[in-house]
């Protein structure tokens, strides 16, 4: 097969979890005997120059133009890449996330490729997008239940969204962890920061208003669990009022760390050694962060939200009521006092991960859609391909 990959910033992953997915994904494809995939760049992402092409793990990253412009950039570069379709004979155009699927209808129309689009989440939920943004990204999921041959979802809760909110029928086909590299067993990082092995609790991820963290701090401040810190590793984002109230509130307590954003061995030594993973997101699609902590064995505590519930329920990790003060310090205070369960829970977490979320699985199970999509007419309609996909991948 020919595939073509529109919407990844670009290869290798930096940060992001659509380059991470595309990373683990795609140079499996490529292994395989038959299969072909170009991706579709941004040039500020790769550093390289237009229409600059090179080799990642056997897959072509191909840069494309962009203007340096918060939210303008995926647009721009997923217009081209859709442009770029036109002109190859590719069997399957796979757009990834709901913003860059804007354009689904330009490949549907002008090519002959199935079209594919992943959902990672409801990105126009997220505060960092303006009301411009935000309405481009509703508009790009609405062409995409109109366009695409085939929609994948990552999550039973966008499973369920699609299907209530358009009648549309999707796959669920989940992500999988990163795999973290080797860390220091002497855990010299982490006591330069003032840590003590599992007598901290981490967040991890962007500092992000729909993530949550200001709940978290006044949860532990308020709480103040003897013997424990708190860590937020991960980058700031494009809501600065947030952040810079957040970075103020926290900037005297002692027991509070900012870990800024971490990669490679410095990650891999912070999350093995947290003593508690917790996350209060108001909005997500499957927690990367989350599933990377279960498979190296940490404790969970998070909001009940959809996505959350499916990974931590059935006694493999803490829940508390998404928003509520309350209900996260009165569980904040319980997990602190009852490690031995915790540990427990843990454990039934890891396996849970290693079983159900392998990216050998989600490799196949994806190209098993591009082969069922494949196999139906030329001319078939969405209706009809979903008809035709139903019985494939039914649950």
């Amino acid at each position: 097969m020919k595939i073509a990959v529109i919407g990844a910033k670009g290869l290798p992953p930096r940060q992001g979890g659509v380059e991470h997915y595309c990373a683990e994904v795609y140079p499996r494809m490529v292994a395989q005997e038959g299969h072909s995939v170009d991706l579709f760049a941004r040039s500020s992402y790769t550093n390289s120059s237009w229409f600059e092409n090179y080799d990642y793990e056997g897959v072509k990253v191909i840069s494309l133009p962009d203007v340096g412009m918060r939210g303008v950039d995926a647009f721009i570069t997923s217009a081209l890449g859709a442009l770029a379709t036109t002109g190859k004979k590719y069997d399957i155009v796979h757009f990834q996330a709901l913003g860059p699927s804007l354009f689904t209808s330009l490949s549907r129309i002008a090519t002959k490729s199935k079209i594919v689009v992943t959902c990672h989440g409801l990105d126009w939920q997220r505060a960092k997008w303006g009301n411009f943004s935000t309405r481009l990204i509703q508009m790009g999921e609405q062409t995409a239940v109109r366009y695409a041959h085939g929609i994948i979802t990552v999550s039973d809760a966008l499973k369920t969204y699609f299907l209530q909110t358009y009648g549309r029928e999707t796959v669920y086909i989940p992500t999988a962890p990163a795999s973290y590299t080797r860390s220091d067993p002497d855990f010299a990082y982490g006591r330069k920061l003032g840590l003590t092995r599992s007598q901290y609790m981490l967040f991890l991820g962007r500092l992000v208003p729909e993530k949550r963290p200001e709940l978290l701090v006044e949860a532990f401040r308020k709480l103040q669990p003897s013997n424990w810190k708190l860590v937020l590793a991960g980058g700031v984002s494009n809501t600065k009022s947030f952040t810079s109230k957040l970075l103020n509130t926290v900037a005297r307590d002692r027991k509070i760390i900012l870990a800024g954003e971490l990669r490679g061995t410095r990650l891999a030594e912070i999350v093995r050694g947290a003593g508690l993973f917790v996350l209060p997101s108001d909005v997500e699609g499957l927690p990367m962060a989350m599933l990377e902590a279960m498979r190296e064995g940490v404790p969970v505590l998070a909001s009940n939200i959809p996505p959350h519930q499916q990974l931590i329920a059935g006694r493999r990790g803490r829940l508390f009521e998404a928003g509520s003060l309350e209900s996260f310090i009165n569980e904040l205070s319980w997990v602190t006092q009852n490690s031995t369960h915790m540990a427990a829970m843990a454990h039934n977490a890891q396996k849970y991960v290693n079983v159900n979320y392998s990216w050998d699985c989600i490799t196949n199970q994806t190209l098993k859609l591009y082969k069922t999509l494949l196999e139906l007419p030329s001319e078939v309609n969405t209706k009809k391909s979903e008809k035709g996909l139903a019985g494939v991948f039914k649950e």
